[in-house]
């Protein structure tokens, strides 16, 4: 135990995603994520992210989804990442303690890990399990039942 006054460091926990349509796993996985520390950060993708990594428009701007994010009780700060891949110097500023990562995020840890280190980054890299259903608790299959159940 530390000294009267003495104030403990706190565990800074770092994600990143899309959250395009806030769905139950995302609450799930940033829930989760805030458990493994004091503080959650949040990368939102930028646009041109998303039209790279899922081959579409995002249904809502960074700036929205981002809104969104900062509104849920888990989260402490939300930042809109660069265009191009990971943004090493963002995540620096950030400085992390432990990076989760989803279960459907593209992510060998190990490989994450290692490249975090190359930019001096010393952060845990976890990933987090499905905690929910993944048959619904997923952006793509919320589209496609839209599309089936509404548009037809």
């Amino acid at each position: 135990m530390g000294e009267p006054g003495e104030e403990k460091e706190k565990i800074r926990v770092l994600v990143g995603g899309v959250f395009d349509i806030l769905h139950v796993g995302h609450i799930h996985f940033l829930s989760k994520a805030k458990s493994l520390g004091d503080e959650l950060v949040v990368i939102v993708a930028h646009d041109e992210t998303v039209r790279r990594q899922k081959r579409r428009e995002p249904v809502n701007p960074a700036e929205d989804r981002a809104e969104l994010l900062k509104a849920i009780r888990y989260v402490d700060e939300v930042y809109i990442g660069s265009p191009g891949g990971i943004d090493f110097e963002l995540v620096k500023r950030i400085n992390p303690d432990v990076i989760a990562i989803g279960p459907d995020q593209n992510f060998n840890c190990e490989k994450l890990k290692e490249e975090l280190r190359k930019h001096g980054i010393n952060a845990e890299v976890i990933r987090i399990p499905y905690l929910y259903k993944s048959d619904r608790a997923k952006t793509s299959k919320i589209i496609r039942r839209i599309i089936e159940e509404f548009c037809e």
